[in-house]
């Protein structure tokens, strides 16, 4: 279901608002430059430090702006398992793709309470849920044999964003999980990798500057042009790297603001 470039979309904001008119043109690039979807309010989209408000009406703003031309995975974890049900269920109502549930960050629950936590939110919504695996940001690693049980208590969580940089933890994952689950790449500078471990594709935070690029890595990979694909990455493997010289996303929206 959820195969290909999605775009962690920035949020960009103007005099202390989020700047709905810079949304259109980022939403329209996205989709000119031919992603599968973009997920608004995710790390890249600074969830943390908006409001409630502002959460909810950006996705909804995103849904009618793209009016189904590509898919919407809405960022919506919380260390709150409440809140995450919360906004989980608000962005379901809204009409969104399927939403992506981070680690809850800061508490470091131990497996079994991740597992508790994603099920309760997955059993909350009948929409696809995407898990996304953080350690570097949450303090916590959701690890393969967790993820396994998970997906036997909550069927409708169908992929997961992975972005513990750890190929072998990435590996043992689709050994253990299969065709049950999607893994997508949480880095750039991993995709290639990924891609050729058996992962379908990568939720992106460079695809924001260069979508066609990103979009083309992967469908060059799929069509078997491996050679191309990978001279493709290693082209734009300084820029991704670059996006991270500071904490996401400030160079991302350096590069941005600059284009």
């Amino acid at each position: 279901m959820f195969e290909g470039v999605y775009t962690a979309l920035v949020t960009p904001f103007k005099n202390d608002r989020i700047d709905y008119t810079a949304l259109e043109g980022i939403i329209e690039a996205q989709v000119e430059g031919g992603v599968d979807g973009v997920v608004p309010v995710g790390t890249t989209g600074e969830s943390p430090t908006l409001s409630f408000e502002e959460h909810k009406e950006y996705i909804q703003r995103v849904v009618a702006l793209v009016n189904k031309r590509v898919k919407v995975i809405a960022g919506t974890g919380s260390n709150s398992t409440r809140e995450a049900v919360h906004l989980s269920s608000a962005a379901q109502e809204y009409g969104v793709d399927g939403v992506l549930l981070v680690n809850p960050y800061y508490n470091k629950p131990p497996q079994r309470g991740l597992i508790a936590h994603f099920e309760t939110i997955a059993k909350s919504i009948t929409v696809p849920a995407i898990l996304y695996n953080i350690p570097g940001r949450t303090g916590i690693n959701f690890m393969p044999d967790s993820i396994l049980e998970l997906l036997g208590r909550a069927p409708n969580i169908v992929a997961i964003k992975e972005a513990t940089g750890d190929i072998g933890q990435m590996m043992r994952t689709i050994e253990l999980c299969g065709d049950r689950l999607t893994l997508l790449s949480g880095d750039d500078n991993l995709l290639l990798p990924v891609l050729a471990i058996g992962g379908k594709g990568v939720i992106s935070v460079l695809s924001n500057v260069l979508p066609s690029d990103i979009k083309r890595i992967v469908t060059l990979f799929n069509e078997g042009k491996i050679g191309e694909s990978r001279a493709l990455f290693y082209k734009i493997l300084p820029l991704c790297r670059a996006m991270f010289i500071e904490t996401n996303p400030i160079p991302v929206k350096a590069a941005m603001e600059m284009m």
